[in-house]
């Protein structure tokens, strides 16, 4: 059963029913990460769904993470990573790296892009021979264009879009 209802603070109350069970683990779950209500949970979920529903449309725009481990026993790795990382200039904003124990290195891609794109750059990296686990993490909110090519008037503090 759905209901929904519009509020006045641009909030939708929405009523749903749940199987008993389901209800139970939604609440211990809601407790042990220590949120104020089941709402705040739940929106968190739908989220996440919207935006793996948006990443199945190819042409859809994200941004996001990819996160990598990999072993650092040699720059081998690092370098084939780099090299492939050339060839997604558009779509990789920034990298963060940092070695963890046992001779391994966690690499932090910040993404953004057609969601084609991005699964096609988290798939040649996942063939990188030494990466262990690779994770891309997606959402639809995208970054702000921050600089425009040949406009000056963002040099101003104005900026327009192209």
């Amino acid at each position: 059963m759905l209901d929904m209802e519009i509020t006045s603070s641009n909030l939708a109350r929405l009523s749903i029913s749940l199987p008993a069970e389901l209800m139970v683990q939604l609440d211990a779950m809601v407790a042990e990460r220590g949120l104020p209500s089941r709402s705040q949970m739940i929106a968190e979920l739908i989220r996440h769904e919207l935006a793996e529903h948006s990443g199945e449309r190819p042409d859809a725009m994200l941004a996001g993470t990819i996160t990598l481990i990999y072993r650092a026993e040699s720059g081998r790795v690092r370098h084939a990573l780099a090299q492939t990382q050339l060839g997604y200039v558009k779509e990789v904003i920034s990298a963060q790296n940092v070695f963890l124990e046992d001779d391994q290195a966690m690499e932090v891609l910040l993404v953004q892009g057609p969601a084609e794109r991005l699964q096609q750059l988290c798939d040649a990296l996942r063939k990188v021979r030494g990466v262990q686990q690779i994770k891309l993490v997606t959402t639809t909110a995208l970054l702000p264009p921050l600089h425009f090519h040949g406009d000056d008037a963002a040099l101003d503090g104005e900026s327009t879009p192209p």
